[in-house]
């Protein structure tokens, strides 16, 4: 789950970083307040969606004008955001964020995340921040500085020290920038975070450390324990197919292709997709059923999948062990009864119950295409939406 730029910076706070003075707003007529409560003579107003590149796509605003700031929070308020990271369809900028200019020195780079290969929390430091860190370690990978947590005793002071050093920090912003590390990171296992990355980490011209935008990350998994984030959650900002699929303790994950897929468990939801673009196709969506699925959630993940409009043909890929291929023929059915599936769907059954399953589909009546295996599902599915080998 992630939040909001105002509402990272709310949490940060909490742990003692500081950020610049600011103000969240969702109607227009608010935009007087906010000048009046930050003061000063120029503004930056920040479009609050759920994707990077926010400025480069018009998204953040430099204005130095009372008339100016009315214009962009009028223009920002309401529009369809597009950003390399949420293109083709954007995201709706429902809400804004009005904040003071700092003086700017110097621009960092500092995150903490999780590190896969060493099973460990990670602080990552580069003094090139605004950019890219993926942009950073492609061109500059010498720029990228690490300190991997130890899981007992956390970030330790050296290891701040030692990052400060190597961001050319000097006197007293070197304890700055431990004290901000370190609030970081119990910010971090506190929260249950899957990331906080603040890009840029500025250094003010009278030499102070302020985080100048904020991302964070929680744990999904960790939601339940975690009420007052879970509260921050902005379902707005989600693909509403996604939201209706959690509800029922689906996996789903919306995308840009014409071919629906219901498979349950994640790797062979991979092995399907990745068969579907091999043989010229596209998938529509990442779906996982999960092992302990009923003929209700089936028939919900048929809905889901069908709301998409993409969608011209829909792929079952099912391998029954916890979950049996029978009910998976139930819901089938069932969904093609009740959802009234016009597009033609492909299943492919293998593992318990399957010779029912397949006499439950064979006997229903319904145009379903049954396949003999992942391949033949898959070159199947390519050929019912006109797509070529």
């Amino acid at each position: 789950m992630n939040l909001h730029e105002y509402q990272a910076k709310q949490v940060l706070r909490e742990y003692g970083v500081a950020t610049p003075r600011g103000v969240a707003l969702d109607d227009a007529a608010q935009a007087d307040a906010a000048m009046a409560e930050l003061g000063g003579a120029a503004w930056v107003v920040k479009a609050q969606i759920h994707a990077g590149g926010r400025g480069k796509a018009g998204g953040v605003k430099l204005v130095r004008t009372p008339e100016a700031l009315k214009e962009a929070v009028a223009a920002l308020l309401g529009s369809q955001l597009v950003t390399y990271q949420n293109a083709p369809d954007g995201q709706k900028v429902s809400r804004l964020l009005i904040e003071e200019t700092l003086p700017i020195a110097r621009e960092l780079y500092l995150s903490l995340t999780v590190d896969r290969e060493s099973e460990r929390i990670v602080l990552v430091a580069s003094g090139s921040g605004g950019m890219e860190i993926e942009e950073i370690a492609k061109t500059s990978p010498e720029k990228i500085l690490r300190a991997t947590c130890d899981p007992i005793w956390g970030l330790r002071d050296f290891q701040c020290r030692n990052l400060a050093f190597g961001l050319g920090l000097e006197g007293a912003q070197i304890a700055e920038f431990g004290k901000l590390a370190k609030g970081l990171y119990r910010l971090f296992m506190a929260s249950d975070l899957a990331m906080v990355e603040i890009n840029p980490l500025i250094v003010t011209e009278d030499g102070k450390l302020v985080a100048l935008d904020c991302k964070i990350g929680v744990d999904d998994n960790a939601l339940y324990r975690q009420k007052a984030l879970a509260a921050m959650h902005d379902t707005t900002q989600v693909d509403a197919k996604e939201v209706a699929a959690h509800e029922y303790d689906l996996n789903y994950i919306a995308l840009s292709g014409n071919i629906g897929c219901m498979v349950n468990g994640a790797g062979l939801a991979m092995a399907t997709m990745d068969l579907i673009k091999l043989h010229g196709g596209q998938p529509a969506n990442f779906l996982d059923v999960g092992g302990g699925a009923t003929a209700e959630t089936v028939s919900k993940a048929f809905q889901i999948i069908l709301s998409d409009h993409n969608v011209k043909a829909i792929l079952v890929n099912i391998f029954g062990g916890i979950m049996r291929c029978d009910i998976i023929a139930e819901g089938i059915i069932t969904a093609v009864k009740e959802v009234g599936v016009k597009v033609p769907v492909i299943v492919r059954l293998e593992g318990t119950n399957v010779e029912l399953g397949q006499k439950m589909l064979t006997e229903s009546g319904l145009d379903i295409i049954s396949a003999n295996d992942l391949t033949d599902a898959a070159k199947r599915a390519v050929a019912a939406v006109g797509v070529p080998e």
